[in-house]
Order: structure tokens, then sequence, then C-alpha cells
């Protein structure tokens, strides 16, 4: 049976009904050939009890890559759920980052329960990996990696990585490390294979790999993973000796969740540490009305403008159809601006110093956004309120648009200033300024006008 008809002989309803019949080797038959992603996406929705039941029926070796593709919170569970015995063999099957993190989410109980079933150097191991603070690379690295001598030749050296291969993450880029564990170089697999067979290990090395220190933001090791295009980036300690790497998958598993976060920064809500559908009514509360109540305070600043220009409005009621249109355009582009800045920090395309010029660069490129938004609302004020009126509505759209643009762009650097999260220059945020601004500059620029017009100068 291929995979394509296993999928859809075996769907979520199929395993819950075979789970209430107690049929584990129809599941077991179901699930033989699907990826572990695939089997999460099948039964993730389940009750841990069920989800524990359908992974025991699987082969030892998949069920400790299964578990691996669970979300922390699923796994503490299945923790609790699973037998003391299976459970410490589960764990340790998994990879060995994976199951650092698992241990520090558990409690002091259930990890004195786990230690017993393992060896001293699994215990050992994963105390150091789950030792690093979070956030830190020593927290997403893993010891999971193959080293080699340099005086090795390479037939030797292949020789050696298929003894190791069982229990290493990658061998497709090896570490070459003197006696004391210090990096000399890297050599990939392919090097290897196709050099002389006399030739050595450190002939053939590439000396003064790229590293990171275990100690640095983890985004640091994203950062250089993707500057040298690498599988795998080596993690040194304090005492300069290897201590681990970062692969390719974590060090994206790492970007995604930066990437969440600044998302729901730029949308001024909280990250939520959990996915939607599992997040509570109080969680999605909590996570969202800071800013909000914030930004309605803010936003009394747009309406004591209003107040302050009454007299204006009462004389030029043609000026309130214009209002929405016109705070608008300067919120939307300070958005614009504010979101490419944050992005471009991020990824490090801007550094700070180069501010100044990006600064001109904002005020040419809003100025003629804001000129072309201004030709294309004059018509209607024509219409609505007469030359005059278009008057005031188009110059006020230049400079909006023109204010909104530089706050939007300027913010992210003023909040990197101050060692804050660009991210924090959010949409919310840049649009409730720029209304406020916006609701001045308009009602400013329509008194000094229209009163210019009525005494005839």
């Amino acid at each position: 049976m291929n995979t394509a008809t296993q999928t859809t002989a075996l769907n979520t309803h199929a395993i819950a009904r075979y789970l209430r019949l107690d049929d584990m080797n129809a599941i077991a038959a179901g699930l033989r050939h699907e990826h572990a992603a695939d089997i999460v996406g099948l039964i993730g929705d389940l009750p841990a009890d069920d989800i524990a039941r359908v992974l025991l029926c699987l082969d030892h070796e998949r069920q400790a890559t299964l578990f691996g593709y669970f979300s922390p919170a699923m796994q503490t569970a299945l923790a609790r759920t699973i037998e003391r015995a299976e459970m410490a063999r589960i764990f340790g099957a998994m990879a060995h980052d994976e199951r650092a993190d698992l241990f520090t989410h558990l409690t002091d109980e259930q990890r004195n329960a786990l230690l017993p079933g393992l060896a001293q150097a699994e215990r050992e191991d994963m105390r150091k990996l789950a030792s690093y603070p979070p956030g830190t690379v020593g927290s997403v690295m893993t010891s999971d990696y193959a080293t080699l001598p340099p005086h090795l030749t390479t037939v030797q050296a292949v020789e050696q990585l298929r003894r190791v291969a069982p229990d290493a993450e990658t061998i497709y880029h090896s570490y070459v490390v003197d006696d004391e564990r210090r990096l000399v170089g890297t050599v990939s697999l392919r090097d290897l294979i196709v050099a002389h067979d006399d030739a050595t290990v450190e002939s053939v090395m590439r000396r003064e790999p790229p590293f990171v220190r275990a100690e640095d933001k983890r985004e640091r090791a994203v950062e250089m993973i993707r500057k040298y295009d690498l599988l795998a980036l080596p993690v040194i300690n304090g005492g300069e000796r290897l201590a681990g790497i970062v692969t390719y998958d974590d060090a994206m598993d790492v970007a995604r969740e930066a990437e969440d976060v600044s998302f729901h920064k730029t949308s001024a809500v909280a990250g939520l540490g959990t996915n939607m559908l599992s997040a509570s009514v109080g969680l999605l509360y909590r996570k969202r009305v800071p800013w909000l109540v914030i930004l309605v305070f803010g936003n009394i600043f747009s309406g004591a403008g209003i107040a302050y220009f009454e007299d204006t409005i009462a004389a030029y009621v043609a000026l309130v159809f214009f209002l929405p249109l016109l705070v608008d355009s300067g919120g939307n582009a300070g958005s614009q601006s504010a979101t490419l800045m944050v992005r471009a920090l991020a990824t490090g395309d801007v550094k700070m110093s180069d501010w100044g010029k990006m600064l001109g660069r904002e005020v040419m490129v809003a100025g003629a956004l804001g000129l072309t938004m201004a030709l294309a609302v004059s018509g209607i004020g024509v219409i609505r309120g007469g030359p005059e009126i278009a008057v005031v509505v188009s110059l006020t759209m230049v400079i909006i648009v023109l204010v909104g643009s530089v706050l939007g762009m300027s913010m992210p650097f003023i909040l990197s200033k101050f060692r804050m999260d660009p991210a924090a220059a959010s949409a919310p945020l840049i649009t409730s300024l720029a209304d406020a601004i916006g609701v001045v500059i308009y009602f400013a620029m329509a008194t000094w006008l229209l009163d210019m017009s009525a005494v005839g100068i």
C-alpha cells in the first residue's frame, strides 16, 4: 500500500475509532510508513492519554523521533501520562538537544523519576545542555556531532564516521579538534570521500571555520548559519573548547519563533507562548489588553485636537469629510515605513549609523508619495468643498504622509538606541501617533489658509 492510500485510509477519525475498539495493531500498521510530522498532524488534537497509546504502539525508534515533534506543553503532558520505564526509554533515545529542552519543562519529581533510567553519560550530557540560560546559543545546541583528529588519513576518517554515524545528528560536516578539544577546522564528508586515500584530515579541512560562543544570544547562531550557508555551526564554550553544534533545522526553529514574536509585536500583541487553538480566553485577553488600553488613552490626544479647532470645524463643515482619509493616510504610510525598517534592522541590512542616509531617502520617497496622494484627492476636495478646501486637503496630505513616514522610519532606530525591541514600533502605535499629529496638522493648516482666504490675503 502506498503512502497516499494510507493517508486516505487512516485519518484522524479512523484513528479515534480504532482507539475506541482498542485495535492498536491497525493503527500501527496504518502509520508504519508515515512521516513523524504527518502523524502529529493526525493525532495532535487527541487527548494526551490517546496520543500516548498511539505512541507506544509504534516501534521504539519512531517513538523517540515522534516525541520530538510535539510541542513542549504536549511533551510535558505525555511525560506525566506514560509509565516511568517507558518514558525513560523514550527519553534516552531522543536527540540530545530535544531531551534537554524537555528536561527543563519537567518538575523535579518527573526529573527524579526519569534520571535513574539513563546512563551516567546521558545524565551528565543532559544536565550540561539544560544548564545554559534560555535564549542563549547553548540552550539550542546539541552534543550529537562527529569529531575527528587532524592526523587521520581520509580513509580512516570515513571509517570512524561510519562507526559514530548512528549516534550523531549529522556527519555531513565533522569538526576537527586537537588533544584538548579546541576547534582547529571542519571537514565535509564529500571532501573526505573525493580526497586521495593517503591525504590527512588536516590537509583537506577548512581552517578557522566560523563559530559562535555558547553564551551568545541564539539569534547570533541563526545570523551566522544564514550568512555562511551552513548545515551546522560549531559552538565554543568559555574554555575555548568545542561544546556542541547548532544545526540548520534548530536555527530555523529559532528564526521562526523570533518572527512570530516580531509579528505579534507589530500588531501590539505580546507573544502567546502557545498556539492559537490551545490558548485560553484568559490568556488571549491578557496578551491583548495592555497595548489596547494604552492606545485608547493615546487616541484622547486626537480628540483633544479636534476639540481645540471646533470653531474652524463649525465654520467649514466640509473639512470633517476628509479627516479620516488624511489621518489614515499618515498612519498607513508610517506603518509601511516602520515595517520595512524593523525588517531591515533585524536582517542586518541597515545599521544604527545608517539613520541619516535612510532619513534623506525616506523624505524623498514620502514626498513623492504625498504629492501623488494629494493629486488623487484634490479633485474630490474641489467637488466637496471648493478650491480652498482642495488646497487645504492637498497640502495637508503631503505634510501628513511626510511626517508619518519619517516617524515610522525613525521609531525603530529610537527604540534600538535605548536597547528596546524595534518590533515594538508596532503598526497600532505608529497609527495612533500619526493620527494625533495628523489632526493637529490638518486643522492648523485649515485655520491658517482659510482664515487668510476669508480676509482676502
